[in-house]
Order: structure tokens, then sequence, then C-alpha cells
């Protein structure tokens, strides 16, 4: 596994959100994932975009609440871990929808997750959120991806996901 480089400050700077629907409302409006559904009302509701300068990039801008804290303004390593878990496996959903030419978004899921928590990431701003696809072997494909505070990394994560058929309960009535 290969370490994350330390992002360089030209790309510490924080992005612009493309305006209209997420990848999430446009693909599986009814989904309940506790990081990504957008009806779940409890949970984190990222909202993922193609970066406008790098389609091959996820961008996500997400912001703490207090309940999300472990420490005083420190947000939960396991809330990170499910930001860059979400965000990572919608990569790879939209990474494998591409080189397949295909019609409607694949169902993917995580199949490992290896969370680095390099800093304590502060709750009071935004988290900047990038993941991108950088291996892929028939259905499984590899992501790497970041979490930024403040202008640094603070959280980094590499996973395997993959490409599951219709059977799969994430197939299941929007549940993804």
């Amino acid at each position: 596994m290969s370490e994350i480089p330390e992002a360089t400050p030209d790309a510490l700077q924080p992005f612009q959100i493309p305006g209209g629907a997420s990848l999430q409302e446009l693909h599986t409006p009814g989904g309940r994932c506790f990081g990504c559904g957008p009806v779940n009302d409890k949970g984190l509701r990222i909202r993922s975009f193609a970066n406008p300068d790098d389609p091959d990039e996820l961008i996500c801008r997400w912001t703490a609440a207090p309940h999300h804290e472990a420490f005083d303004n420190v947000v939960n390593g396991g809330i990170l871990g499910s930001l860059l878990d979400c965000h990572s496996n919608w990569a790879a959903a939209w990474f494998v929808m591409r080189r397949d030419h295909l019609d409607a978004l694949p169902v993917t899921v995580t199949a490992d997750f290896h969370v680095k928590l390099r800093r304590p990431t502060p709750r009071d701003q935004p988290l900047f959120l990038r993941a991108r696809v950088v291996a892929s072997e028939g259905k499984k494909v590899t992501v790497e991806a970041t979490v930024e505070a403040g202008g640094q990394v603070t959280a980094t994560c590499r996973g395997t996901f993959v490409h599951v058929g219709g059977t799969h309960p994430a197939a299941q009535d929007g549940a993804r």
C-alpha cells in the first residue's frame, strides 16, 4: 500500500462545489446509507460531485455538527472513516460507470478501507473531501481519498471497492 503524499499548497485551496444535484441525489435519491443516503435524516448525507477541473476526482464539502465531535472542536475518527468510506465508494462507482460506458451508476461495495488520522480535524470549519481511483482490475477498484481542513490534510484513506450484481443487498431498494 502506497502512502498518500501530503498535498501541495495549491491542492489545498478550498474548491467550489458545482451547483445542482449530487451524484447521490441523481443516482440513489431514496438511498438510506448512514454516510451518503439523501433520505437518512440522522445520517451524514454527503454530496459528492465530479470535480469540474478534473472529472476523475470526486469532491465534497461537508460541515460537522457538535454531535459529530470526539473532543471539544475535534471531529470523531469514526465519522471521518464513514465520510471517507462513502465518498471513496462513490468515486469507485463513478469510475466504473465511465470506464465501462454504463448508462446507470453500478453498485459498488467496500471490500476494505484503511484510514489514517494524521492530525485532529476541527469541527468549526468546512471539511473538503477528495477521492480518486488509483488502480482497477476487473470488478475491483482501489481508491485513495483525503479530508482537508484549514489548508491541511487531516485524514487519508485507501480502500478497495467491488462492483457487485443486482442480488447484493446494496442493490436492493435504493439502499446504497
